[in-house]
């Protein structure tokens, strides 16, 4: 049942019903995303629009995306879960309409920047609901395990989903989202529970301090994102810029007497080492699937249909991370199920770099499903690191940090693949030059998962460190 705290003022209602809501809303978020890379050929082909100007119909969602995460947690702790939960699915439903009714290249690039906005906001309200309405411990861990399962499951069935749809047209990758964006706000309405009052009364905005972290935020981003358009002067320049926002708002948050962000925050090492690890799985698997899809794609001529299907493996942590990840944090603990994700994602990529001309499903589903086993035992387990320990008041705020995390590392991950690869084909686009490419780009997500693997075996060695002392 729903916990009772001093911010809500609820009736009894079922856990799982609400959680049952919440999930779908990360479902449409991952179907939304994965669904819109399968539909771009067939949007420049309507909309006669340049490579340069496709990019952005991606990007500009990235952009919106990561650029206010940060803001998005923080108002769900001032101005109240639930409203900006409400709030911002209906400006998701809205602006997804609007996408699909776009004539002009320029208003669909507006809609999903505005649509990234409101994911921004969505997002960690929703996580953040499910972290204060379940108990810290078995219940919420399994809790946070559906959620992420179901998070992977829109991903990967919306690479398929949209390659189906796309064949009939690409406006129905957006509608699609729109009805299911309807159903979720009616029942969500329902079984959301309302609050009597602000959940944070009493507290002023930092509008300085949103300013220039959303600011710094969407410096980085774009950055980040064009770095291969941009060339390294001007890359180096907005993060420059980037960088002396963010510096910006540490001396306000240091003055503020209602910070955006406690810095003290940061001073929990398992919410540090949670959110690098974020951003190197999601660097790791973002730049692995891209190169997957090129390889599938640009060299072999599989269509969207059938790229779709040959990743739809990687949706097994649908069905792992409910059933078998919570058997083994409880068996082994949290931490070490982090360490064998990450094991078995390095493994998964180093499988692939033998990839060749001719090479069949057969040699290619080992890497397709170990990825699939490795998301279900890293991505949870990170969101329960990530929030575990953190006050109730704080836990947008902490689930914001941890979904800018997640894409702020998808967006590095593919602007260094991106960079390898072109670095590493050259001028000659035959054949074995593309092939070539490929193989260097997979060294980016192999070197990320172990990375990963260090930055969370150091926080295993420091818990077991922690324990030897106290039975001393």
């Amino acid at each position: 049942m729903i916990q009772s705290n001093p911010d809500t003022r609820t009736a009894v209602r079922p856990s799982w019903g609400l959680l049952l809501v919440l999930c779908g809303a990360i479902f449409l978020e991952g179907i939304d995303v994965s669904m819109m890379g399968v539909a771009l050929p067939s949007i420049r082909s309507e909309l006669d629009m340049s490579t340069g100007s496709l990019q952005w119909v991606v990007s500009a969602y990235v952009l919106g995306y990561g650029g206010f995460m940060l803001l998005g947690g923080r108002a769900a702790d001032l101005f109240g879960r639930r409203k900006m939960f409400l709030f911002w699915l209906a400006v998701f439903l809205v602006f997804s309409g609007l996408g699909g009714l776009a004539t002009e290249g320029w208003m669909l690039i507006v809609a999903r920047f505005v649509t990234g906005i409101s994911a921004a906001f969505m997002t960690p309200a929703g996580l953040s609901i499910i972290t204060t309405s379940f108990a810290e411990g078995p219940a919420r861990n399994r809790a946070l395990l559906v959620y992420a399962g179901t998070a992977a499951a829109g991903f990967s069935l919306g690479l398929v989903v949209g390659g189906i749809l796309s064949e009939f047209s690409w406006r129905l990758v957006f509608f699609g989202p729109v009805l299911l964006s309807l159903v979720l706000l009616l029942s969500a309405i329902r079984l959301i529970p309302p609050v009597s009052r602000p959940e944070r009364s009493g507290q002023g905005f930092d509008l300085p301090g949103a300013i220039s972290v959303t600011g710094a935020m969407l410096l980085l981003v774009y950055g980040v994102v064009e770095a291969p358009n941009l060339g390294w002067s001007r890359t180096l320049i907005a993060i420059a810029c980037s960088a002396a926002l963010l510096g910006l708002f540490v001396a306000i948050e240091r003055r503020s007497a209602s910070p955006l962000v406690r810095l003290g925050i940061f001073a929990t090492g398992s919410l540090v080492r949670a959110n690098l690890g974020a951003m190197l799985f999601a660097g790791s698997f973002f730049g692995f699937q891209f190169v997957a899809v090129l390889y599938l794609q640009e060299l072999r001529g599989w269509s969207s249909l059938e790229t779709g299907l040959a990743l739809l493996a990687v949706g097994a942590d649908a069905v792992l991370a409910p059933t078998l990840t919570p058997k083994l944090v409880q068996r082994f603990g949290n931490l070490p199920v982090i360490v064998g994700g990450f094991c078995l994602a390095a493994a998964a990529y180093a499988l692939f770099l033998p990839l060749g001309l001719d090479w069949t499903y057969a040699a290619m589903f080992p890497t397709m499903i170990l990825t699939g086993l490795a998301f279900s035992l890293t991505y949870g387990p990170l969101t329960i690191a990530a929030t575990e320990g953190i006050a109730e008041e704080e836990q947008g705020l902490a689930s914001g940090l941890l979904n800018a995390s997640f894409q702020f590392g998808a967006a590095l991950g593919l602007a260094i693949v991106t960079a390898v690869n072109i670095a590493a084909t050259g001028p000659d686009s035959s054949p074995q030059s593309l092939l070539d490419g490929y193989r260097a780009a997979l060294i980016v997500p192999i070197a990320a998962s172990v990375l990963g693997i260090v930055v969370i075996s150091f926080g295993l060695r420091r818990r077991e460190s922690a324990a030897c002392s106290s039975s001393l």
